[in-house]
């Protein structure tokens, strides 16, 4: 007895033909793509509300156990979440008065290290006179305007300062207000969540994905902080060898900017190309910023893969996309909760979608 041989051709469903399935995926993939454009629109036009959220819950988890360990000791969840934000704000009060002072005198300076960086331009006057000479041969050429107008409004500065002082502070109030309902609030929001779990298996999934993202972001900012505080220290040191002013200044702002991955170390070899303008002579200008990038060299590539990378392993490209991504988005805030988010979605992914040796 013989069977007949079952077709290749795989089995659509009834009245539907292949370019009515290929249109189906596409609208899919188009209905996808829609949506993640109106959440990146969404996150844009609210970025005043959900950026200081957002550095709020991030920094939340890095002063989390701090305030598991005040309620253990038997104080009172509210009253221990109010004494972490209150010791934060302290720290950073303090930081901004020490350094008051010596910022000051470096900014009332900014005229002499203008007028002594166009002298340095100079030098390179014929350089640049080439170069335009070039510019313009290459705009006739191809037939383009050589005229430009350029159009100053005198009055902008101010409306603009009017404008964002305000919106400053309030991001600054809903910043530490965030923190501190977040550090008072967290178990009963974790609680509420696992709680809407219908499922044993996605309870315990959910329940690893708030454990590892708070491990993750808590382990990479108390890790990166420990290398920026002896970065910092290691430039103040090394600056104040060299004879430059003020270097525990430039430790502290190298500390600060450096959790900004390659936008703040490359705003901090410009801000000590510009001291070394105003403190040495010849090519010794280049001292400064030539300490600050052998120690970033040393970090970047040496401290912190060796640090960070023993618990996580992330992709580099990928880590530049997030930074670029969240710069793009909210700005400053944007550049330090880059790394963070992409621990959690990284937590995320990793219980909710397994992997499988």
């Amino acid at each position: 007895m013989t069977y007949p041989t079952p077709s290749p051709t795989p089995v659509r469903r009834p009245g539907q033909s292949a370019v009515t399935s290929v249109a189906t995926d596409a609208a899919r993939v188009a209905t996808i793509f829609l949506g993640f454009v109106a959440l990146v629109g969404a996150l844009h036009f609210a970025k005043m509300i959900l950026a200081p959220v957002a550095l709020a819950v991030v920094l939340g988890l890095m002063l989390g156990p701090p305030a598991t360990w005040l309620e253990r000791r038997g104080i009172p969840v509210a009253i221990s979440a109010a004494a972490i934000v209150f010791g934060f704000v302290t720290l950073i009060f303090a930081s901004v008065l020490a350094f008051a002072v010596p910022l000051s005198s470096w900014i009332d300076q900014l005229p002499a290290i203008w007028a002594r960086l166009q002298s340095e331009l100079r030098d390179w006057q014929g350089l640049f006179s080439a170069i335009s000479s070039a510019q313009e041969q290459l705009r006739e050429a191809m037939g383009g305007d050589t005229a430009m107008t350029v159009t100053v409004d005198d009055g902008a500065p101010m409306t603009e300062a009017a404008i964002i002082a305000p919106a400053i502070l309030a991001q600054i109030i809903t910043f530490l207000a965030s923190m501190y309902f977040f550090l008072a609030t967290r178990d009963r929001f974790r609680a509420a969540v696992l709680t809407m779990c219908v499922s044993r298996r996605l309870r315990w999934r959910v329940a690893r994905v708030f454990r590892d993202a708070e491990r993750y972001v808590s382990s990479y900012l108390v890790s990166i902080t420990l290398i920026n505080l002896g970065l910092g220290a290691m430039l103040s040191l090394l600056l104040w060898a060299a004879g430059v002013p003020s270097p525990l200044l430039w430790g502290v702002l190298a500390t600060v900017l450096n959790y900004v991955i390659y936008v703040g170390p490359a705003l901090m070899a410009v801000l000590l190309f510009l001291v070394g303008l105003a403190t040495f002579q010849g090519a010794e200008i280049l001292l400064p910023p030539a300490i600050f990038l052998g120690l970033n060299l040393i970090e970047s590539q040496f401290v912190t893969p060796h640090v960070i990378g023993r618990n996580l392993t992330l992709n580099p490209f990928v880590v530049f996309l997030s930074i670029v991504f969240w710069l793009w988005l909210w700005g400053l805030i944007g550049g330090i909760i880059a790394v963070p988010m992409l621990l959690i979605l990284y937590a995320l992914l990793n219980n909710i979608l397994p992997m499988r040796a």
